[in-house]
């Protein structure tokens, strides 16, 4: 191992336990830290790389997260003996997803591909981008080609989202990945815009079943005047849950307004305090829990009383939806069974390579929260 532990390349664009965990990350690729080794401790890698061991702890909760190490309360961390590509190993796979590490839907669905490779001796190869970095198309199209370089058997890839040119990227990473001849199976969303379909196999939710039946529990609660909330630069999947939504809002007979759709980025309290005036809703849709956290806090600053004034729902269940000021209703992902099924789905590609592009949506469970009135 050497002396000394270098890090990525930074430039200001990634933070700092970021640089930790990808280069411990591939230390544990290249065979620097040996399968079941023990690493530095805390102190010691804090020491190393200049930073507090609060920066250190996070950078390898992340990658105990993604299985490639286990700490143990008063041992240390160790490199899992997983990490080994075993002898029997039939194919190395590439995680690309750019999203990987931010949000909370992408390491599960990630640990999920993993346990399903492992029970099978497959060798999955990790590649993400902080959400953070100003230049994540261009670090997801580095990422992209240095899956091709490292000649993997398929690549589980989440296409970028809330970015300018999200689009092209996405279709440029596509098209180099199929020009070296590796499968892609698409993870959670599509590379094209709702309802255009790509040529490749995709594994997530049914997002159009997804926003009809939020719709439709909000109409059975009483709302009539429902607003379907979003931010700008959204993946398809939000647009199929639009979809959805406009569905389940013919199909009660509710009048479909252009000014019942609301898309706000960051903190614009202003414009929501006069889009509520105008426009009077008494439900909100959200496309996911992040964006009905946003609002939710936002909504509360402005003395709109959750559920009295104003019911709300998200899609996703994230960690902290039952934790947010008034619990919210959402639908409920299934991350691990997301995981595993794209493994066998990209196994079942490379076995029959000429199958005509599938989508595999897993159902989701209805969480009911205190956010539409629910005691």
């Amino acid at each position: 191992m050497p002396n000394e532990l270098k890090f990525a390349r930074n430039g200001g664009r990634r933070l700092r336990y970021q640089d930790i965990r990808e280069q411990i990350r591939r230390d544990i690729e290249e065979r620097r830290f040996a399968p079941g080794e023990r690493l530095p401790s805390d102190g010691e890698l804090a020491v190393r790389f200049s930073v507090s061991r609060l920066t250190v702890i996070r950078a390898l909760r992340e990658l105990e997260a993604q299985d490639l190490v286990k700490r143990k309360a008063g041992s240390g961390t160790y490199v899992r003996v997983v990490a080994e590509t075993p002898a029997v190993s039939t194919h190395v796979f590439g995680l690309l997803m750019p999203d990987l590490g931010d949000g909370e839907i992408f390491e599960p669905v990630a640990r999920g591909i993993v346990r399903a490779g492992e029970s099978l001796h497959h060798r999955l190869l990790w590649g993400n981008v902080p959400a953070t970095s100003q230049d994540k198309e261009q670090q997801a199209e580095e990422l992209c080609r240095y899956l091709i370089a490292r000649k993997v058997s398929g690549v589980f890839f989440a296409p970028v989202e809330h970015t300018v040119h999200q689009e092209a990227v996405n279709q440029r990473i596509a098209s180099e990945l199929s020009a070296a001849g590796i499968p892609i199976v698409l993870v959670d969303r599509c590379i094209c815009r709702y309802p255009d379909r790509s040529r490749y196999d995709l594994i997530g939710i049914d997002n159009r079943r997804a926003g009809h039946r939020m719709t439709q529990y909000l109409v059975a609660a009483g709302c009539r005047r429902i607003v379907f909330a979003s931010r700008p630069g959204a993946a398809p999947t939000v647009d199929a849950r639009h979809a959805g939504y406009r569905e389940a809002m013919h199909d009660a007979g509710l009048e479909l307004q252009p000014d019942l759709s609301l898309e706000l980025d960051k903190d614009q309290s202003g414009e929501l305090q006069e889009f509520v005036a105008k426009v009077g809703p008494d439900g909100l849709v959200c496309a996911n829990d992040f964006t009905a956290a946003k609002l939710m806090h936002a909504l509360l600053r402005l003395g709109i009383r959750i559920p009295e004034d104003m019911k709300m729902v998200g899609i996703n269940d994230v960690k902290y939806a039952s934790f947010l000021p008034v619990p919210l209703t959402t639908l409920r992902q299934p991350c691990q069974e997301l995981g595993a099924a794209a493994m066998s789905m990209m196994l079942d590609r490379l076995e029959r390579p000429d199958t005509p592009a599938r989508d595999l949506l897993l159902d989701c469970d209805l969480i009911v929260r205190q956010s539409c009135g629910a005691e």
